[in-house]
């Protein structure tokens, strides 16, 4: 009887039950992303440069690699050309994916299928590889790209892609997009599949166009979708890295095409200022915790309580 009433409530176990299944979810997530954070911040106050890279011991040094960084003009045009390229490459990502996802409803099942296998296949694909296949496609004078738009009667025979700011950025945007879009198109089109055809048989019956029940009726039910594939764009665009240093091996000019992930790796590893670079990755961090914030807080306003 004693052992009876000593033994925890049944109740009371089940409320316990999820927290021990997390458990293992949530030791690897300290082990790969809680501790190297610490060991990051930790570096960004300190003096770490080639020297203690080969043993000497660090100097705490408290917010001047802050200060540097944030005084560096460099610094902010970076910042500045990186969020301008991500909300480029977001808009485009957005829009096109959206526009696939709502043709896929629109195709049968055939086509449809062939579609989505052509889309994982460039989900797939390394971006490494992407970024070498797209830049030989705009190569000076083997491009695919070059040939037929001069094909087209344009002036493009031995034309450069790379070689200005402008045109490097707008192949890289191609490449970014084009990998992203899959991800996009798929997620959208799983949430639109859920929306009640009953709903959308009562707009029609209304007497609202194709237009107005998307508008209306199909993009709120999605917009919890969107407004996750919106802030993951954002943060996969702003720290976007091999695509960049890929293109820039090919032919782009690095001080005038760097964006912040490879700025980051340039400062670290290029010149040996982890404690800058640290900083910087930090920045980044914060910039990328407000964002999310941002958008934990508009997803708790939304549900229900």
């Amino acid at each position: 009887m004693t052992a009876a009433i000593a033994r925890p409530p049944r109740r009371r176990r089940r409320e316990f039950a999820p927290l021990y299944l997390l458990l293992p979810a949530g030791v690897v997530l300290v082990a790969l992303t809680a501790w190297p954070l610490a060991q990051l911040l930790i570096m960004s106050f300190q003096e770490f440069g080639r020297a203690q890279i080969f043993g000497a011991a660090p100097e705490f040094i408290g917010f001047q690699n802050y200060i540097d960084v944030l005084t560096d003009m460099e610094f902010w045009a970076v910042l500045a050309r990186s969020v301008l390229f991500c909300l480029v490459c977001v808009a485009a990502t957005m829009l096109l994916g959206v526009l696939i996802a709502v043709l896929m409803t629109k195709l049968g099942r055939g086509f449809r299928n062939l579609v989505s296998i052509g889309l994982i296949l460039a989900w797939a694909m390394p971006a490494l590889t992407a970024s070498v296949v797209w830049g030989w496609m705009f190569d000076t004078q083997y491009g695919v790209v070059n040939f037929l738009l001069s094909a087209a009667g344009l002036d493009f025979e031995g034309h450069s892609w790379f070689i200005e700011p402008l045109s490097f950025f707008f192949v890289a945007a191609i490449v970014i997009t084009w990998q992203a879009i899959p991800f996009v198109a798929l997620t959208t089109y799983a949430s639109l599949t859920q929306v009640p055809e009953d709903v959308l048989e009562a707009a029609a019956l209304d007497g609202a166009t194709g237009l107005q029940r998307f508008r209306h009726v199909v993009v709120p039910q999605v917009s919890g979708v969107l407004l996750v594939l919106l802030v993951l764009q954002i943060i996969w665009d702003m720290r976007v890295f091999a695509q960049i240093y890929a293109l820039q091996t090919i032919g782009g000019i690095a001080a005038e095409t760097n964006t912040i992930g490879v700025y980051i790796y340039k400062v670290s590893i290029g010149n040996g200022q982890l404690g800058a670079g640290g900083a910087i990755s930090v920045i980044l961090v914060l910039l990328m915790l407000a964002l999310s914030a941002y958008y934990l807080r508009t997803i708790l306003r939304t549900e229900p309580s």
